[in-house]
């Protein structure tokens, strides 16, 4: 099990659909978040892609600096990156880190921002070059470290003598990440890539697509690893984990709600399609409204597209919700809660010391972990006894 966090370079808030409470998205509060989750103990932190962010590769090398061990999960794009300069790019990031570097393939959900970006493939077409993308980009990085040229002739994607003088730290190539819910992307995750990641949908649904995707590379002789992508909302009662979620979305209009879902019919995301029925019919928003599962709250994708559930309750009911889906085969958790320092710091807090510790650097086992303020000048806080 590896806990991931989250980089937010499309926004920062305590509130969601409202620029009340929102964050100054400079480097300077990229940078604390990072650093944050390096000392924290997360093994690495998830960099978004999109016409709504910024860009991943940029934000990674300027993160690079101010943190130690962790890894950057940072996206390639089909379409918008040439495979071997792709692989150049993750060769260089890859040495320069030590070895930090994991590669989210990402194809796009949105016809209307791929045109923007001069992409006009359909939903089907962009899986089959996103299949002759990775493909290449893997062969050329494999290659490097033999100092073998590489040929590919494709229906999308050609290279005549590709060769890479630099390879990168981690052999043969950095591990791929994949999330996609069509056949098409279980099919290209079964094929070619190393983690198979999946949005937060209850457990059961969880289960039906991993089941498929390893059923998928098992014909093929391979077996994969499986993430999750979730939001958190965690404190020290349920009651007040379900006042914050209320919360988050106390500012959220009917009209927002009505703006973001019409843009999302528009996408040819099976994911995100899934995603909005998950809350779909539900009009209100309390938790009765959209507690899709135990614990499991859909509220985050009334209006933010992509990943849009959170897990909401007590240090135990997450940690729990987290050792279900871990018993499913998941492995990486990759995670984030707005605003997403503090809700970094409280589930590093609270969680962490329920997981393995394998897994982190528990705050509490450090050296130099401070156990509060000194009282009167000349008394350290007792630590109370559980």
């Amino acid at each position: 099990m590896s806990i991931f966090w989250f980089i937010p370079t499309h926004g920062d808030s305590r509130y969601l659909g409202t620029a009340k409470g929102s964050r100054n998205l400079d480097l300077k509060y990229l940078q604390q978040v990072a650093t944050a989750a390096d000392n924290l103990g997360y093994e690495g932190v998830l960099i978004p892609t999109g016409r709504s962010c910024e860009d991943p590769w940029v934000v990674a090398s300027a993160l690079l600096p101010v943190t130690q061990r962790l890894k950057f999960l940072v996206a390639v794009r089909p379409g918008l990156h040439q495979p071997a300069l792709a692989a150049r790019m993750a060769a260089t990031f890859d040495r320069l880190s030590g070895g930090r570097l994991l590669v989210n393939l990402v194809t796009g959900g949105s016809e209307e921002e791929l045109a923007g970006d001069g992409l006009f493939l359909n939903h089907a077409q962009r899986y089959e070059e996103s299949a002759e993308f990775i493909r290449i980009w893997r062969e050329i990085l494999s290659h490097s470290h033999s100092g073998q040229p590489y040929d590919y002739d494709g229906q999308y994607l050609s290279v005549k003598g590709a060769r890479l003088l630099y390879p990168p730290l981690q052999k043969p190539y950095p591990p791929v990440f994949f999330g996609g819910s069509s056949d098409a992307a279980h099919d290209l995750a079964a094929e070619q890539v190393d983690t198979y990641l999946t949005w937060g949908e209850p457990p059961a649904a969880v289960a039906e697509k991993l089941a498929d995707v390893r059923n998928r590379a098992a014909k093929l002789g391979r077996s994969l690893r499986y993430g999750i992508r979730l939001h958190v909302i965690v404190r020290e009662t349920e009651e007040a984990a379900w006042r914050a979620a209320e919360e988050l979305i106390s500012h959220v209009s009917d009209d927002t709600v009505a703006t973001a879902h019409a843009a999302f019919a528009r996408m040819d995301s099976v994911g995100q399609q899934r995603m909005a029925a998950l809350h779909k019919g539900r009009t209100g928003k309390t938790r009765a409204d959209l507690e899709i599962s135990p614990n499991l709250w859909a509220g985050v994708g009334l209006v933010r597209g992509g990943a849009g559930t959170a897990l909401v309750g007590s240090a135990e009911q997450v940690a729990e919700r987290i050792r279900e889906y871990a018993s499913l085969g998941v492995e990486h958790f990759v995670l984030s809660g707005y605003p997403h320092l503090e809700e970094s710091y409280r589930f590093a807090e609270l969680v962490f010391p329920l997981l393995p510790k394998s897994l982190h650097v528990p705050l509490q086992d450090r050296p130099d972990f401070s156990i509060g303020e000194v009282v009167a000048n000349l008394y350290t806080p007792k630590v109370a006894q559980s």
